[in-house]
């Protein structure tokens, strides 16, 4: 995916400003920074879900339909009367149609899908009945059943334990070693230094792109935040 003097926002009032860059195909890349910085803005226009204000995105002949977008956990709603293998399902929406009969693979497909995240034996449960972290291999099992190239991941390792987090990691390196570009908004900069080689440290504009260990130096998280200061737009947290 190409960014070509990219400038995003909301009602006309940019976050992010100026960005140019190159996603290579089966890009592990990690979006740092402060918070209001441009990171969740980035992943929604990059999904199709935010227009430019200015440039453009190529997505490398994908249509923004073909790219799985996992939202932040605060975004999804719960208390829908659903249960946990009818929600994993839907990850079949696009490929299967609306009112498609699920055959026997698609129902192979999401069992193998609630086993690879550790939810094998839950598929009857409510989805308001899990815990946070239940919930997060839920959603992490829905991308496994929409099976695509491209994978946009917004904070998802918040608020969840440490053997949910070690799990989900083994399944985004899997993507990778499957060729997937893999894209994720994170706060947790231990996990970015371990598991994601290239990281886009962002603060309403571009600060750093490349080495994740370089992006991490204290000299570009001190221009991020100094950055932040003076930008009305970005919202300082402690970097």
């Amino acid at each position: 995916m190409t960014l070509e003097n990219l400038t995003l926002g909301y009602e006309r009032r940019p976050v992010l400003r100026g960005l140019d860059g190159v996603v290579p195909a089966g890009e592990l890349l990690a979006l740092i920074g402060p918070n209001g910085g441009g990171k969740s803005t980035l992943l929604k226009a990059l999904a199709g879900l935010l227009a430019p204000l200015t440039g453009r995105i190529s997505r490398g002949g994908l249509k923004a339909g073909e790219i799985a977008h996992l939202p932040q956990a605060a975004e999804i709603d719960r208390s829908f009367p659903i249960r946990v293998e009818e929600f994993v399902a839907l990850g079949a929406l696009r490929r299967c149609g609306l009112f498609a009969r699920f055959d026997a693979s698609e129902e192979a497909r999401v069992a193998s899908a609630l086993a690879a995240v550790g939810l094998t034996g839950s598929e009857a449960r409510p989805l308001e009945a899990l815990s946070g972290g239940q919930m997060q291999r839920a959603l992490f099992a829905r991308l496994v059943v929409e099976d695509r190239d491209v994978i946009l991941l917004d904070e998802p390792f918040g608020a969840i334990d440490a053997a949910t987090t070690r799990d989900l990691l083994a399944l985004v390196a899997r993507w990778h070693a499957e060729g997937r570009t893999v894209i994720a908004a994170l706060h947790e900069f231990d996990i970015v230094r371990r598991a994601f080689p290239r990281a886009l440290l962002l603060s309403g504009e571009a600060i750093f792109w490349g080495d994740s260990q370089t992006a991490l130096s204290p000299q570009n998280l001190e221009l991020a935040r100094r950055r932040a200061e003076f930008a009305p737009e970005v919202r300082a947290h402690a970097l």
